[in-house]
């Protein structure tokens, strides 16, 4: 994958269960991608390689998608892809293995926390241009651009601080690094929803 992934904020403990957008994916389809991420990362921890194959068309397609680590309820990694660089599969086995590795903010997971792993995978829709006024808090992730800067925040981020609209919009500016109000002087205001699932909700 060339571009360069994404560090978003997300929820700092495990959040409750929450679907950001309707159920796309079927439990056995939650099910075998919750398990390729663990599989990603137990082979990265060994030295191995996994395949990539996707197993069905649904999971072929090109999809933006976020992994994101908990180890006894704390985060521990986040890391993955807004815009389409790969299957769907592919992308969630790279990007748990690059959460758990290659998240700038955490040291490289051990065997240990590996025993103690939660995912949760965060399967996004294509980004589309927005109006401010349009955007719904629980619903909407956000991406702001403007001069070469780019933040974005995952839907379920404004739920678990209750931001309401403009606090959302002002803190995806923020992310960013631009200021608050860059989303009313010129910013680009782009928005997707994601469907939320993890382990927690899988019985694991």
């Amino acid at each position: 994958m060339s571009p360069r992934p994404e560090n978003p904020d997300v929820p700092a403990t495990l959040p409750p269960s929450h679907l950001c957008a309707p159920s796309e994916f079927t439990a056995e389809e939650r099910a075998l991608l919750l398990r390729l991420a663990h599989d990603s990362i137990e082979a990265a921890l060994e030295g191995l390689e996994i395949s990539t194959k996707p197993p069905s068309a649904h999971l072929a397609e090109p999809r933006g998608a976020f992994t994101t680590l908990y180890v006894k309820g704390g985060l521990r990694g986040c890391v993955g892809y807004v815009f389409p660089v790969a299957s769907l599969y592919r992308t969630v086995a790279e990007t748990a293995r690059a959460a758990a590795f290659g998240d700038y903010r955490f040291s490289p997971l051990t065997n240990e926390e590996a025993r103690n792993l939660t995912v949760h995978l965060s399967i996004l829709s294509s980004v589309e241009s927005i109006r401010a006024e349009d955007v719904e808090v629980g619903r909407h992730g956000l991406v702001v651009s403007h001069e070469g800067r780019r933040g974005l925040l995952l839907p379920q981020v404004s739920v678990e601080h209750g931001w309401g609209r403009v606090t959302f919009l002002e803190q995806t500016c923020l992310k960013a690094g631009l200021p608050a109000d860059s989303w009313m002087k010129g910013a680009i205001v782009e928005a997707f929803t994601a469907e939320v699932f993890g382990d927690s909700e899988n019985g694991d």
